[in-house]
């Protein structure tokens, strides 16, 4: 999995869902008085990827009314980033995964690869143990995944679930695409379906 990290195509792969998730959003028009949604994104610095992401990665698909007097701001899920995550999507769950059984040679290891200090690494295990099994988003997923989940284990007992003929790049979207509820306001709060 750490390889398809430093793979463009992955990156590639994921830009173009994004994409695709914020022009249904556009053509869909403002949920609040239904007119026309322009693009209005914003500046995003993601960490964490390789230095030659696609262009565009450090822009956030959003949407905004054109409809003076409403103006509503519209931001389409996304598998790039994982909310208001400084660090991408895909980084936050791999590190968190391989963070089980850190020992100083790992931890250099995470810290050489993403730029994740020991920290950070234990504030996204905390979120994945504790955050994400007490919220309303998995308590509407959880059911629905095989094998059963090991919640002492996410996300790598979620990896687990997304066996892939396209290899790991398969797996990680998967999981990506399924956690799009929760990169978009109210986050944990949403419901998966």
């Amino acid at each position: 999995m750490l390889k398809l990290l430093n793979d463009a195509t992955f990156y590639h792969l994921l830009a173009r869902i994004d994409a695709d998730l914020a022009e249904a959003v556009r053509q869909a028009n403002c949920r609040a008085c239904g007119g026309v949604l322009h693009r209005a994104r914003y500046p995003r610095k993601p960490r964490g990827g390789p230095a030659d992401l696609p262009s565009g990665y450090d822009w956030r698909h959003s949407l905004c009314c054109a409809i003076d007097g409403c103006r509503k701001r519209s931001t389409p899920p996304s598998t790039r980033f994982l909310g208001r995550r400084v660090y991408l999507g895909a980084i936050v769950v791999l590190a968190t995964a391989m963070r089980d059984g850190i020992n100083a040679v790992r931890a250099a290891r995470l810290k050489a690869l993403f730029g994740v200090s020991r920290k950070t690494l234990d504030r996204w295990r905390a979120w994945w143990r504790e955050t994400v099994p007490a919220s309303r988003f998995w308590q509407s997923v959880r059911g629905r995944l095989m094998p059963a989940i090991d919640e002492g284990s996410l996300p790598r007992s979620l990896l687990a679930c997304f066996p892939s003929s396209d290899g790991d790049d398969g797996a990680l979207v998967a999981l990506l695409q399924l956690l799009r509820p929760i990169t978009v306001t109210p986050g944990l709060e949403a419901s998966a379906w």
